[in-house]
């Protein structure tokens, strides 16, 4: 089992940027690949974007590509989305997923490959 905090969240304008990090811990916690999802009120919850177990490998969803950022730290533990050019439609709730079964080098799309879930995090965007 791995536990996935969320921090970063909060409200900006439309223009601005905010860095949202996921601490992972517990069993095997750096050998999973690991994603954001987010939820905006009345949507299903959609792909944001993905990071591969070593952070060489990356995804993004077609909304947010050329505006947000996937990382992980260096100990693999921790996992940041860098959210630039923020816009109304950005608004959601924010939220973090990690696989336990990863293979190397692959990222994961899906919100039914994932089965460890953070709490979320609060993201608005004023306009």
């Amino acid at each position: 089992q791995v536990q996935l905090t969320e921090s970063g969240g909060g409200l900006v304008q439309a223009g601005g940027s905010l860095r949202l990090s996921c601490e992972a811990s517990g069993r095997a916690s750096s050998r999973n690949a690991m994603a954001w999802f987010r939820q905006a009120p009345g949507k299903e919850r959609e792909f944001v974007a993905a990071i591969s177990i070593g952070g060489g490998n990356t995804g993004y969803a077609d909304s947010v590509k050329g505006r947000f950022t996937i990382s992980r730290n260096n100990a693999k533990t921790t996992v940041y989305l860098q959210m630039n050019s923020l816009k109304p439609e950005d608004t959601a709730v924010y939220y973090c997923a990690a696989r336990s079964a990863s293979v190397s080098g692959r990222t994961y799309y899906s919100a039914d490959e994932y089965d460890n879930w953070g709490q979320g995090t609060q993201v608005t965007i004023a306009s």
